[in-house]
């Protein structure tokens, strides 16, 4: 059982350091660039999916296609559902995180931005960025709809999905693929590895390197998982979304 979990690649938001969130903004052409490097570290790798599982937000179908166009696997089944999205981050969404780090402080901002609990100031329900007015979440219950989110809140709607959907089809698939962001799957790597709330705190996903991870058929890790990749470029990359939005 092969788990392949891949941050999409870089956004047009990602480029200018703003939260991005739930909102829908395509890839940037580097994005497109660590796109195609992914689906090519797979293939070289001999990873093929088998079955891909996808946010409902462009930036992580477009990886997804980019990536079954490069292993040549578009026909496979792909199914989206909104429990992968990124985490939601309130009225925060579109704003810069380096003027929102000058406005509020670093221990605001790293709490907004990192901590597990704390969730950023939601927005109003008339705001046009709630999801109520976004036609792809229509049959979503309203009562399910975020305001804002924290770590906890995005872990809290990915696990079910997990459960129901991603681990049996890992028992019918060898090779699955989820491409999603950077919470919701740093929430899934919580939930694998059984890290604490202070240790995803620490938890740093680059755009556009695979991740993979090994399966026993009750679904844990065999062991940590494993970047495909250069070690240098992945390490630099973990180092760029760390340091966004921060003074140096």
């Amino acid at each position: 059982m092969i788990l392949v979990l891949l941050r999409h690649g870089e956004s047009l938001w990602n480029q200018e350091g703003r939260f991005t969130g739930w909102t829908d903004v395509d890839l940037s052409p580097e994005g497109y660039r660590e796109a195609e490097r992914a689906g090519e570290l797979l293939r070289q790798a001999g990873f093929y999916p088998e079955v891909a599982f996808s946010s409902v937000l462009k930036r992580a179908i477009r990886t997804l296609w980019i990536v079954l166009d490069r292993t040549d696997r578009m026909w496979v089944p792909v199914f989206l559902s909104w429990r992968l999205n990124e985490r939601h981050y309130g009225s925060l969404q579109g704003l810069k995180k380096a003027e929102v780090l000058a406005s509020y402080g670093e221990e605001q901002f790293r709490k907004w931005r990192r901590s597990f609990e704390s969730a950023p100031p939601p927005l109003e329900l008339e705001d046009p960025r709630h999801p109520q007015w976004d036609p792809r979440y229509r049959e979503v219950p309203p009562e399910l709809l975020p305001r804002a989110e924290s770590l906890r809140d995005t872990l809290l709607r990915v696990l079910p999905y997990w459960d129901k959907e991603i681990l049996p089809a890992l028992h019918r698939y060898h090779t699955v693929v989820v491409s999603a962001h950077g919470n919701s799957l740093r929430a899934l790597v919580m939930h694998l590895e059984q890290l604490s709330p202070k240790e995803v705190v620490e938890l740093n996903i680059p755009t556009g390197f695979p991740l993979v991870y090994s399966l026993g058929t009750d679904g844990v890790p065999k062991g940590p998982g494993r970047y495909l990749g250069d070690p240098w470029e992945i390490q630099k990359a973990i180092e760029k979304i760390a340091a966004q939005g921060s003074k140096t």
